[in-house]
């Protein structure tokens, strides 16, 4: 999995890709916890994701709980239909804000 990451003002832009599984999940949940010792607001750009499984979705699940501790939040964008697809399934959608694009993502946290 490469993983990148850029800052548009505050929020730490996450861009992922490859799978999201139980091989790649430990590298992106690392990557995840030393953003959020710098930053409280995380945008993950799902674009580069095709496939997330189970323990994809703890990483998230993970996530999301450490930033709204720290005051922050975890927002996803420009999520593949598949992807969306498991999220939906799983309830994820409920629990994290989606968003179509980075852009919309990254400005949510200034409204």
């Amino acid at each position: 999995m490469e993983i990148k990451n850029h800052m548009e003002g505050s929020t730490c832009i996450v861009a992922p890709k490859g799978q999201l599984d139980a091989l790649t999940g430990p590298l992106l949940n690392q990557h995840f916890q030393e953003q959020l010792s710098d930053n409280k607001d995380l945008v993950l750009d799902l674009s580069g994701i095709d496939f997330v499984s189970s323990a994809g979705l703890r990483v998230l699940l993970a996530t999301v709980k450490d930033a709204r501790r720290k005051n922050g939040d975890l927002r996803l964008a420009a999520v593949n239909p598949n992807v969306l697809k498991v999220l939906s399934v799983s309830g994820f959608d409920r629990l994290l804000k989606i968003y179509d694009d980075v852009d919309a993502a990254s400005i949510s946290f200034t409204e």
